[in-house]
Parts: C-alpha cells; structure tokens; sequence
C-alpha cells in the first residue's frame, strides 16, 4: 500500500490512479489529519507527501514520522512545487528518502517509487516479540513468559502476521487476505475461531490481542 498525501484533488487523483495501474494499492488524503487516520489502520510501505498542505505540512508531517518508532523508517518521497536547493535539503535533512519537484511525469514517479521499495526492503525479522511472548520465525516456535506454546499452523501465521504488525489494526480482510489467502473460502467467524484459540493458548499474553469492534485486531500498543 502507497499513501499519497496531496491537496491538489487532480493531482492526488491521477497519481493514485497512475500507482494503481502500474500494480500497486494507493490510497489518497487531502490532509495530515485523514492520513494519520489511515495510519492508525494500516501501515503503508510507502508515503508520498507534498510540503505545502492545509493544516499540518509535510515537513511537519515527516518531522512526527521520525519521531515515532513505528514510522520511523518509513520510507518517504516528498512532493513539493517548490524546487529551489533550500526547500529539497531541509526536506532530506528531516529524514525525506527521496524528493521529486511538480511538475513531474508519472512514469518518473513510478520510478523514483519503485527505486524506493527496493533500496529500503527489508527481510523479515527471524524473532519477533511483544511484552512477555516471543516467537521465532525460523525454528517455528513461540514461548510466553519462559513456557513453550504449542500453536497449530494457521495458528502460528496469523500470530506472527499480528506482531509483524505490532501496534496497528488489522482488519479482518487484511488478514483473512494474508493468512487464508484470495481465492479461500473463509468466513469471519474462523477468523474468531482462530484468535479466541490463540488467547487462550497463550494465557496471560493472550490478553495482549486486542479486539478493535467493527474493524479487526491489533496486538500491542506499539511503545
């Protein structure tokens, strides 16, 4: 997921559209506001934010980014009509990964975009931990406070898929998309199967995962 943060409707509507044809999931915001609502439900791989915006502006924006863990290596292009040397450093200087100045072509975008993801991919994480539960990628196992949990593999995934994401909701077609995949025949109601068999595997952790009513499940605060 890319999220585009850009005043101009236009200019927000073809870059999404321009993102979305070339194979990517987009989203757009008007504002500092909608974004950091959407952040709150799904972490984006990349943000595409201009500088001059109501409110809030980017600089501001990316200044909060890096000042938060969970965002702070969110990989950020900043979009700005402004193209002096001045405004492109401080941009960089907060922490911008990348800079393109309006007006700019598409296909440059998607290319500074897709340049972007490869220099700041990541392998995942072989051990993976919140409070008193840790679970290892590699040797498929999980403890909670000192005790071995013996979890099925579904089980297994949809934790692992939670502390990936640790922090943030998950909704339940993010998940059921992630763990049981697109063509599966799934209802929601294994999807609660799963996670009320997670709790109470992992006692006292279990308590960790969080239920957000209407949306999905969240494990963690994020701190």
């Amino acid at each position: 997921m890319i999220y585009c943060v850009e005043d101009d409707a236009s200019i927000r509507e073809l870059v999404v559209y321009t993102l979305q044809a070339t194979g990517y999931e987009a989203q757009g915001f008007a504002d500092g506001k909608a974004f950091s609502a959407a952040l709150e439900l799904q972490m984006p791989q990349l943000v595409l934010l201009d500088i001059m915006l109501p409110g809030e502006d980017g600089l501001q924006i990316l200044k909060r980014l890096r000042a938060n863990t969970l965002t702070a290596d969110l990989p950020v292009i900043m979009v700005t009509a402004k193209g002096t040397e001045f405004d492109k450093v401080i941009g960089l200087d907060n922490g911008a990964d990348d800079y393109i100045t309006k007006p700019f072509g598409m296909m440059e975008l998607v290319s500074r975009v897709k340049a972007l993801l490869r220099r700041t991919r990541k392998e995942p994480a072989h051990t993976l931990s919140c409070g008193g539960l840790e679970l290892n990628h590699d040797t498929h196992r999980v403890q909670a406070d000192g005790k071995e949990i013996i979890l099925t593999y579904k089980e297994f995934e949809l934790l692992e898929y939670l502390l990936e994401n640790r922090g943030i909701v998950l909704t339940r077609d993010k998940i059921l998309d992630r763990i049981w995949g697109y063509s599966a025949d799934v209802e929601t109601r294994t999807l609660d199967v799963h996670i009320r068999s997670l709790r109470q595997k992992l006692g006292s952790s279990g308590d960790m995962i969080e239920t957000v009513r209407g949306v999905g499940y969240r494990i963690g605060d994020g701190k």
